[in-house]
């Protein structure tokens, strides 16, 4: 049949785009990215697709479905031991094949295709000459619609191939050959790009049959899934602890290594007082909050409330400890954004003065405080309340993370505006040090209407959105499937949505689909440096040292990735993982233990389960002595 003879009665387009949905990897903007392509699997379906001839009738056969075989391949055939030229020769003496004879070589044809040959190479002499029947001497064939149809039944046969070979074989230069191939490309038939090793090392191009080329694909991505030996829930924690730094022995210091932290953990939201006080600390060696200032006021990294308010209580309310904040790299924040443009609180209100700071920002755009207070009037706390107001429901951020810090800081632990002084430890930051404060722009036109590539069907986000969310939860976990992102934002893309980027991925060779850790249903992908990772976690003697993550840690996974019941993600909360499996909770002042523990295990549990000291600015607004 020729492309999409289907035989349903849908229109053309619509059963033409199906198709391309239905194997996403194989439309023509993305074959030429697939890549990493087995050479078994490219070496079986040439195998595959060549004929196995035993007789004359399937030899003819051959002839007729591949358009013509060279004389070479007749004497030595993959096969065939003995090659199928005594077979040839039958056919020849019985009318039904000859020798096109061109400055190339010869080539073995069926008569069938005899009036297609002819009208490429009217001067090419026969060895035997035929005589057509007569429903073929009637039949009339342009000479370039000719060469596509023998181009694409040699194709069939071939799997990758350049195009420089099939000029070879056919004596033919070189634009006609191009020519058909991009009239076979046009229609679907044949994709391009680098498919095998010494195409991808000497970066020149090939030409693959589309039916073939996918089960190339298939059969790579059976054989890759085969090597890998999925894990138990406890390993995947340690491969996690390890993955994302928190081991002792994978901790750095220093912005640039906090900018790598931030961009992992991009849009992922907790707590606001828990990002100084465990996230970042149990990551960083000697974690200095003057490291995040300084990405944030360099424009690196941003902080902001990504989820909407509620707005059932949100009046007159400013950020309070718990309110959900997520960390970005500025690129990152870009398409995170996009995942709420447009989305506002219902029954979201503010203050007047809320309401006036922004209608400010919105007039002219970054603002210092002082501006702040010259627009809004009122005095300083008021304007401080607005701006809590503004945080609290996700309308601005400010150049500093000083600016949250400040919101958060209790008015007990602030200086006076006095300029007296209060007992115990207060603070010393002030509006002034928060920098530029910035409106948030979640009113943002729906993505259909931006300059980005369409979503898939049923989709609300673009597939360049949902792509580089893809990504970033590649890069916070390594290894992906849905019930690890159970405590994800709630604005996350639809898994279906993933998916689709995920297969692709897999599809190029940028990751690996499969089964990666056991008890979980469903569809996992993983980076290939991660699969390397878990093979070196499974092989690992277990060491039975104890870590601590906070409740509100991404890493807080019991009832999610290990058994249990879940644990509220609360910076006051703890979880103390043993070799990846938790061994003992802290929910508020209680301690559990999961697991039964010596006596001086368990005093060594409860002091671990502790908070570590912080650093004194650190202490003001985050409420400790």
């Amino acid at each position: 049949a020729k492309p999409y003879a289907f035989l349903d009665d849908a229109p053309l387009e619509e059963r033409r785009t199906q198709a391309v949905v239905s194997r996403r990897w194989l439309d023509p903007e993305t074959a030429a990215d697939i890549g990493k392509l087995d050479p078994e699997a490219i070496e079986r379906v040439r195998d595959e697709a060549w004929p196995e001839v035993r007789t004359a009738d399937e030899l003819h056969d051959a002839l007729v479905t591949i358009g013509y075989v060279t004389e070479a391949e007749m004497v030595t055939n993959r096969h065939a031991v003995n090659g199928w030229l005594g077979l040839a020769e039958k056919l020849a003496v019985a009318g039904r094949a000859t020798r096109l004879t061109l400055a190339s070589g010869r080539l073995w044809i069926a008569l069938e295709r005899l009036p297609e040959f002819r009208a490429v190479f009217p001067e090419s002499p026969l060895e035997p000459a035929l005589q057509l029947p007569l429903h073929l001497t009637n039949e009339s064939v342009e000479a370039e619609q000719a060469l596509v149809e023998l181009v694409r039944s040699r194709l069939e046969g071939l799997g990758p191939v350049t195009a420089g070979r099939l000029c070879e074989e056919l004596a033919l230069p070189a634009a006609p050959v191009d020519q058909a191939l991009l009239t076979l490309e046009s229609e679907g038939f044949v994709m391009r790009g680098q498919f095998t090793e010494a195409a991808c090392r000497d970066l020149f191009e090939e030409w693959c049959e589309r039916r073939l080329l996918a089960r190339i694909n298939r059969y790579t991505v059976k054989r890759l899934r085969k090597e890998i030996e999925p894990v138990s829930s406890a390993d995947f924690m340690r491969f996690l602890l390890d993955w994302q730094g928190v081991l002792p022995e994978e901790r750095g210091e220093g912005a640039d290594y906090l900018k790598i932290i931030i961009e992992q953990l991009a849009g992922f939201e907790a707590p606001a007082s828990a990002w100084e006080s465990d996230i970042l600390p149990a990551r960083l060696n000697d974690y200095a909050p003057d490291w995040l200032d300084t990405l944030c006021l360099s424009g690196r990294s941003l902080w902001a409330r990504l989820t909407p308010s509620s707005g059932k209580s949100q009046r007159r309310s400013g950020p309070v400890k718990n309110t959900p904040i997520a960390l970005f790299g500025r690129r990152q924040f870009a398409y995170w954004q996009r995942l709420v443009a447009g989305q506002v609180a219902s029954g979201d209100t503010l203050s007047s003065n809320a309401e006036s700071v922004a209608d400010h920002l919105r007039e002219h755009g970054a603002s210092f405080a002082d501006e702040l207070q010259t627009a809004a009037g009122g005095l300083r706390t008021q304007l401080e309340q607005a701006l809590a107001e503004l945080v609290g429901a996700g309308r601005v951020t400010s150049d500093s993370f000083s600016g949250l810090r400040l919101l958060l800081t209790p008015s007990n632990r602030r200086q006076p505006l006095s300029g007296g002084r209060r007992r115990g430890r207060t603070g010393s930051l002030s509006l002034e040090d928060t920098g530029r404060w910035t409106l948030l722009n979640k009113a943002q036109p729906a993505e259909s209407d931006a300059e980005s590539k369409p979503g898939w069907f049923g989709s609300a986000f673009s597939e360049d959105t949902v792509t580089e969310i893809a990504t970033d939860l590649l890069s916070r976990y390594g290894v992906v499937f849905r019930t690890l992102l159970e405590r994800e934002s709630r604005l996350l893309p639809p898994w279906r949505d993933l998916l689709r980027v995920y297969r692709r991925m897999e599809a190029r060779g940028e990751l690996r689909g499969g089964r990666f850790v056991n008890g979980f249903t469903g569809e996992q992908y993983a980076l290939p440096e991660a699969v390397t990772s878990l093979r070196e976690v499974r092989k690992q003697a277990k060491n039975g040292v104890a870590l601590a993550v906070s409740g509100a840690d991404p890493l807080n996974l019991v009832g999610i990735i290990t058994p249990g019941k879940k644990v509220p993600a609360l910076a006051s909360n703890r979880i103390l993982y043993r070799d990846g499996e938790p061994i003992a909770t802290k929910l508020g002042d209680d301690v559990a233990f999961l697991v039964s523990l010596s006596e001086s295990e368990q005093w060594d549990a409860r002091n671990k389960l502790l908070k570590t000291s912080l650093a004194p600015r650190l202490r003001v607004y985050l409420g400790q002595r």
